[in-house]
Order: C-alpha cells, then sequence, then structure tokens
C-alpha cells in the first residue's frame, strides 16, 4: 500500500460560494471526503498549507510548499498538492528548481469547477494525481484532464475548458485513462541526492513588448529589479527602428542587471542570431531562453538570482537545462 501525502492550498477546487464569488473554504478533511473511493489501495494524509486563491500566491507560498515536501520527504512514497490553476504553472516549475533529485513524485492538480459542485472536473483530477503519485518515479508533475505535463513545461491555455493545461515544446509524460497510466515520455532517474534550495529573488520583472513601446520604460526598473524577462516578438528580436530600445537594453546590462530574451511565440522558442533584430540584441550580455516558457522563466530567473549575485553565473544557471525545461540546440538541429 503507498503512503501518498495531499497538501492542500486552495484554489478553485476548494472553493464555496461567497459573498463576492466563489472563494477558497474547504478543509483537507473536507476534500478528501468527496472521495472516499481513493482509500482503498492507498493511505492517504492530508495537510493544510493555506486556503488562498492561487492569483494571491507570492514566490514566499512557493517556498512553504517546497518546505513541506522536503520535511515530509522520507514518511511517504509520493505527494499530491491542490492548488488553483491560474498559477499553478509558475508554482510547478520554482518547484522543480527548489526540490532536486527527486526520487519520488511530486504531483500539482486542481480544477475548473470547485469540487463540491455536482458537475466538477476535480475528483477526476485528484483521483488521477492520487494515481500518478504512486508511480515509482521522480520529478514534478502536473496532472490535469487525463494528461501527466512535467512541472517546467506546462501553460494554462483555456480559463473554463476542463484541458486547460497543455505541455509547451515537450511531449506529455503520460496519460491517464480509468486508472491506467499509459507513459509517453519518462525522465532518466535523478543522478543527484533529493535537495531543498529554497533561495528566491523575486525582484524579476515582465515585459511584454508592443509596437510603439517608449525606451524610458526601462529607467522605471532601474534600481526596482535585478533582472528583467523580456517577450519580444517571433524569434526575439528588439526594435532598434523609430523607437530604439537597444541602447536601453545596453544600459540595464552593463549596471548587472539580467536581461533575459524570450518570444511571445509559446512554440519553438527564440533565435536571436536568425534576423538582424535579433543579432543587434546578442552581441549584449543577454540571457538566451530557448524554447523554455514564460512560467519557467520566471520562477528560474528567480532561483537563478537567488544562487548567485554574479550575471555570469546567472546566465549560466538560466540557460543550462534543469528538470527538463530547455531543449538544447543541438538536440533542436537533431
Amino acid at each position: 500500500m503507498k503512503n501518498i501525502l495531499l497538501l492542500a492550498t486552495g484554489g478553485t477546487i476548494a472553493s464555496v460560494e461567497g459573498n463576492e464569488g466563489l472563494v477558497p473554504g474547504l478543509s483537507v478533511e473536507e476534500l478528501l471526503d468527496y472521495l472516499p473511493e481513493l482509500s482503498s489501495g492507498l493511505h492517504i494524509d492530508g495537510k493544510i498549507l493555506m486556503n488562498q486563491d492561487s492569483t494571491n500566491l507570492q514566490p514566499e507560498d512557493w517556498v512553504t510548499i517546497a518546505e513541506a515536501v522536503y520535511k515530509y520527504y522520507d514518511d511517504y512514497d509520493g505527494f499530491v498538492i491542490t492548488h488553483g490553476t491560474d498559477t499553478l504553472a509558475y508554482t510547478s516549475s520554482a518547484l522543480s528548481y527548489m526540490l532536486q533529485g527527486l526520487d519520488k513524485p511530486v504531483v500539482l492538480t486542481g480544477s475548473q469547477v470547485p469540487i463540491s459542485f455536482q458537475k466538477t472536473d476535480a475528483r477526476k483530477n485528484v483521483s488521477d494525481a492520487l494515481r500518478f503519485a504512486s508511480e515509482e518515479i521522480g520529478g514534478v508533475y502536473i496532472v490535469f484532464d487525463g494528461r501527466v505535463i512535467l512541472g517546467t513545461r506546462a501553460v494554462k491555455m483555456r480559463t473554463k475548458s476542463y484541458d486547460a493545461f497543455e505541455s509547451i515544446n515537450h511531449p506529455y509524460v503520460a496519460y491517464i485513462n480509468k486508472n491506467e497510466v499509459k507513459y509517453q515520455w519518462k525522465p532518466a532517474k535523478a543522478e543527484a541526492p533529493f535537495s531543498l534550495n529554497t533561495n528566491l529573488c523575486s525582484d524579476v520583472f515582465l515585459m511584454k513588448l508592443y509596437p510603439g513601446m517608449k525606451p524610458e520604460i526601462f529607467d522605471c526598473l532601474k534600481g526596482l529589479y535585478k533582472g528583467v524577462i523580456i517577450e519580444s516578438f517571433g524569434n526575439g528580436g528588439l526594435p532598434f527602428a523609430g523607437r530604439n530600445l537597444l541602447p536601453k537594453v545596453q544600459e540595464l546590462t552593463e549596471m548587472g542587471m539580467a536581461v533575459v530574451i524570450t518570444t511571445q511565440c509559446l512554440e519553438e522558442g527564440e533565435d536571436l542570431l536568425l534576423y538582424e533584430v535579433g543579432h543587434k540584441v546578442a552581441q549584449y550580455d543577454v540571457i538566451l531562453s530557448g524554447d523554455m516558457n514564460t512560467e519557467a522563466l520566471v520562477a528560474k530567473l528567480m532561483w537563478a538570482l537567488g544562487q548567485s549575485e554574479s550575471l555570469e553565473e546567472v546566465k549560466g544557471i538560466v540557460e543550462t537545462p534543469i528538470a527538463g525545461d530547455l531543449t538544447i540546440h543541438s538536440e533542436k538541429e537533431d
């Protein structure tokens, strides 16, 4: 019999009707009461860490979740974390960096409809998550609508449909159907021992580029943030004709700020050396994102800045694949 720990954090799955709309309110015991059939074959304990709408979750809450997994790691065979969907992909990415060397599954799930409602996706999602948490596999995963997604590769694509999440630039890990797990991709076993590293620097700004953006906006970041992620167009270039953003990017890099260039396109990633607009950016000491998604980039840059104040070292961390978050260039060409 597998021992599974369910850690509840709130979210839609635990929500009830409030005076101003849905609000998390169920205890972990009440959550499990909706799933009595799951007691067969599993020993499930539950603990509530917080009861928040995931919109309100902060990086400090990621640390709380990671520390709970670390604290109880030796006592359980797997972990399920119930969580709101809006920032679920940020949390799964952050846990992937803070908890390395996992040889047990840490599975995040949630729902689009509260578990207390008659028509809900919550029961299936939690059932599937518990099923996958009993597998002999290590790592952080999201289980949603019968699909298993690597923790660093998930993006929420839909606000209401049950198939809210998709795996971006990476195969689905598995599909779950009627308690059967069918693998599509399986990670290599962790070589390093399990470790906890929750050093984060949340002084990260995410900027979405658009035609007509004023270069002076970059001045607002100075002294306030230590890193900025720029979601640019296409393969990642920045405009230099008309409103020239390049001198401001140069200023930021020269003052030691970590500047990451990514793309607004969900699939296939950036390639700064393809066009002139990218070449002109690449001459500065910017950090390349490859095919990482923005949710993973935000968490990874916060974690990297928490490891070192050296821009060179931060660049090295972000550009190195961790927890399957990045397809290295040679693999792209193959």
